[in-house]
């Protein structure tokens, strides 16, 4: 671009700053449905025809957008308004402020604030196991434009797993430890994964790993092992996966999978009083999924939110 003081506004600058779909990108590609890792799903701003004027109402819609951007990523700018009449000049930090705009989206709205919080499903175990249970659930969305706004937007699938206590003592306690304790809330982002809990063996570390970095096959977000003495084999693990690319994808799966691999000692009638007539019996399981989604309280045109929730498979053995 070769924007700059004192010379005259073209429209091809004008509609560079609009729909521009290479670095510097313009408003329309990371505002609107976008592509790859950009996009809010915001409606688009028309570009101009070659030879026109560009007029104060052409900037308003430019900035009034940006702004609108702005306010839900949390991101300072210097774009402001004009008045028909006025003397349309240069706005000197304009393409720097559509380059941090374009950022903060391609970042997944890691600054953004306007959230609220809804379920979208939860799963419980049809019985306790003595090997392994094993919940899926998935999370669609109407189309991939707004999947795609939803992680860009600051959104997150959050997995909130725990255990229905009252089965073994130790077993309730192990199971418990794992997801409640040391998993906490495990929160899907755009490009990472983050649990609110702490504790435990982290086996496998896949946190590293969000939306963007998903494919058809399941990745492993986080595997834990319980460091409680006497059973240290057993595990929660969980693990995210697609429906297609994440430029196409409408639908994310999430599976834990809980693994009693350590055995207890069978008592037989009659029991001890208060020792448990099956303590190698571990407990039933529990996965609910929450959407953290952006609202449209600080800039958007609505929420961006899924359609609908499903249970795909739920085993114990």
């Amino acid at each position: 671009m070769a924007y700059s003081a004192g010379d005259a506004i073209l429209d091809d600058e004008y509609n560079e700053f609009v729909n521009s779909s290479s670095d510097p990108f313009g408003y329309n590609h990371f505002a609107g449905p976008g592509s790859t890792i950009y996009g809010l799903n915001q409606s688009t701003i028309s570009t101009v025809s070659a030879g026109d004027t560009i007029a104060a109402s052409h900037w308003n819609s430019l900035f009034t957008g940006m702004d609108n951007i702005a306010n839900h990523l949390n991101r300072s700018i210097t774009s402001s308004s004009v008045s028909a009449g006025d003397t349309i000049a240069i706005r000197s930090a304009l393409i720097s402020d559509l380059a941090n705009l374009a950022g903060d989206v391609a970042a997944g709205g890691v600054n953004v604030t306007a959230l609220d919080t809804t379920a979208v499903g939860s799963s419980t175990s049809a019985s306790t196991y003595n090997t392994s249970a094993t919940i899926e659930r998935s999370v669609t969305f109407a189309n991939n434009n707004t999947m795609r706004a939803f992680f860009n937007g600051g959104g997150k699938i959050r997995v909130d797993p725990s255990c229905v206590t009252g089965i073994d003592g130790d077993k309730d306690t192990v199971f418990n430890d794992l997801t409640v304790t040391a998993i906490g809330n495990l929160d899907i982002a755009a490009h990472a994964t983050t649990r609110s809990g702490s504790g435990e063996t982290l086996t496998t570390n896949g946190l590293g790993n969000g939306f963007h970095d998903l494919g058809t096959g399941y990745t492993v977000l986080i595997k834990l092992t319980s460091d409680n003495s006497g059973y240290t084999s057993n595990t929660v693990e969980i693990w995210a996966k697609l429906d297609a690319a994440p430029a196409t994808a409408t639908v994310v799966t999430i599976k834990m999978v809980s693994t009693d691999a350590d055995n207890d000692d069978t008592y037989t009638s009659p029991n001890t009083s208060g020792v448990p007539a099956n303590p190698n019996e571990a407990p039933i399981m529990t996965m609910a999924l929450i959407e953290v989604y952006p609202t449209n309280g600080q800039g958007l045109s609505a929420n961006i939110q899924s359609a609908s929730n499903a249970e795909v498979s739920n085993s114990a053995s």
